[in-house]
């Protein structure tokens, strides 16, 4: 019963594992290949003072990649923080890991934060500004080289450290298991010891 309990729990957190490598990934192809299908400032058109910027399909990909990011955030963070409190917080080591744990999860939410400010805001400068309704004060506005790169880069490091927490809760559910087996273990040793103890008596009522 234990195997079985333990192998569901790998195959549970394989399959969290594999969401989130997926869905990052798709949110890192998104944002490198919005990164190429920006506008440019040579797309840019002007009108006197006014000026204008087409719609490109930079827009559609990052907001794609946000959406991709928010989940793979989600369900890595939630699947890593429902393990981990079910953990044993007793003891020196357990108050230290709790510590790291909580530090790295701050630090893949900061992660993400970024890449979603950066990605919002690179996209918003694609979805097309009118003459006269630029991107701000009327005026036009285009996404710098690597930002989109950046953004990539920041979701490459969220999903990192989203599935570096995922893996964090292994060793304890580990040991859990291992202890559970030496338990199971003791147990029946016992009874053998039982068992052997009888046995004597028996043969000498013979």
């Amino acid at each position: 019963m234990m195997e079985k309990g333990s192998r569901g729990g790998v195959s549970c957190r394989a399959a969290v594992c594999g969401i989130v490598a997926l869905l990052s990934a798709t949110a890192f192809s998104c944002s490198v290949a919005a990164e190429f299908r920006k506008v440019k400032e040579k797309d840019m058109k002007l009108d006197g003072s006014l000026c204008s910027l087409p719609r490109s399909s930079a827009f559609e990909l990052g907001v794609s990649a946000i959406a991709f990011l928010f989940v793979a955030q989600l369900v890595g963070t939630t699947a890593a923080v429902t393990t981990y409190a079910g953990k044993p917080k007793k003891t020196a080591a357990a108050a230290r890991g709790r510590v790291a744990f909580v530090a790295l999860l701050v630090l893949s939410w900061l992660s993400f934060a970024v890449a979603v400010v950066l990605l919002a805001t690179a996209a918003s400068m694609n979805h097309g500004q009118r003459y006269g309704r630029g991107w701000m004060d009327g005026d036009c506005y285009v996404a710098r080289n690597g930002v989109f790169g950046g953004a990539a880069l920041l979701v490459a490091v969220t999903a990192l450290i989203t599935l570096g927490l995922t893996f964090a809760t292994e060793p304890t559910a580990a040991a859990a298991a291992m202890a559970s087996n030496a338990r199971a273990s003791r147990t029946h040793l016992e009874a053998a010891a039982e068992d052997a103890a009888e046995q004597p008596s028996g043969r000498s009522k013979q």
